[in-house]
C-alpha cells in the first residue's frame, strides 16, 4: 500500500496514544531487533519504537535503516520515537480504514 501525505498523518495521529513497543539501545539494529520488530508489528499494524539515549547511531541514520527493509514501512520519526506500519492482509483493522483515505 502506497503511504501519501494523508496516510502518513492519520498514521500518526493513529499511533499518538500508543507506547513504544520496541526499544533501540547501544547496539544499534540487529537481526534480533528486527525480528522483534516483526514480531510485534504482525498483529498490531502500527508501532512504535523508541530510541534510547545510549544508542549511538544518529536518528536518522536509523531510520534511513529501517527504511531499507520491505516487511515493513516507516511512517516517519516524532524526536526519537519512529513509527513503523505493516498492512496485515489476514486481520486488517488500520488498513481498511487507511483504504478509505
Amino acid at each position: 500500500m502506497e503511504l501519501t501525505s494523508k496516510r502518513r498523518a492519520y498514521l500518526r495521529k493513529k499511533a499518538h496514544d500508543l507506547d513504544p513497543l520496541v526499544r533501540i539501545g547501544k547496539e544499534g539494529i540487529t537481526d534480533n531487533l528486527i525480528q522483534s520488530i516483526l514480531d510485534a508489528i504482525e498483529s498490531r499494524e502500527l508501532i512504535k519504537v523508541k530510541i534510547l539515549q545510549n544508542c549511538e547511531e544518529e536518528k536518522q541514520k536509523i531510520m534511513d535503516e529501517l527504511s531499507t527493509y520491505k516487511e515493513f514501512q516507516v511512517v516517519g520519526i516524532i524526536g526519537k520515537t519512529i513509527i513503523l506500519f505493516k498492512e496485515n492482509t489476514e486481520k486488517p483493522v488500520i488498513s481498511l480504514e487507511l483504504k478509505g483515505i
